[in-house]
């Protein structure tokens, strides 16, 4: 395999992890998040979510860099660098806001539809700098 396919493949693993990401978290914009089982479900979806991107991206990254890309390569670091902090960051404010919620506090329900609003918005401008730079790739090339 040459490394040109090997980018390739590895940029179709990343966008299939985030259009994965992009079809499902709007699904939990339909149910309650006072059910604790729902909630659980939405944080596991962020836990898993960003640790496999973060590696999709490290993957990639390697990828971009091994077939001459460096500023590609850069660019999908971010994305890794981004999935890693956000996988910690999101996941410990839910965190808090589910134990907020289990001791009583009727705000935390709201808070943690905006925690997902907020999860869902960075992916998808991640998500739109990917697609949107996927037809100059080649023009990186050194």
């Amino acid at each position: 395999m040459t490394p040109d396919s090997l980018a390739l493949v590895a940029l179709i693993l990343l966008l299939f992890n985030m259009m994965y990401f992009q079809i499902t978290s709007p699904t939990f914009l339909l149910v309650s998040l006072e059910i604790p089982t729902v909630t659980l479900l939405l944080r596991g979806q962020f836990w898993y979510y960003f640790l496999s991107l973060g590696v999709a991206a490290v993957i990639a990254t390697l990828a971009f860099a091994v077939s001459g890309r460096p500023i590609v390569a850069a660019g999908i670091a971010a994305i890794a660098a981004y999935a890693l902090f956000s996988r910690k960051w999101f996941c410990r404010h839910m965190d808090a806001e589910l134990v907020a919620r289990d001791g009583g506090d009727r705000q935390a329900v709201r808070r943690l539809r905006r925690l997902h609003w907020a999860g869902m918005l960075s992916h998808a401008i991640f998500f739109i700098a990917v697609l949107t730079s996927i037809p100059y790739l080649h023009l990186f090339a050194s």
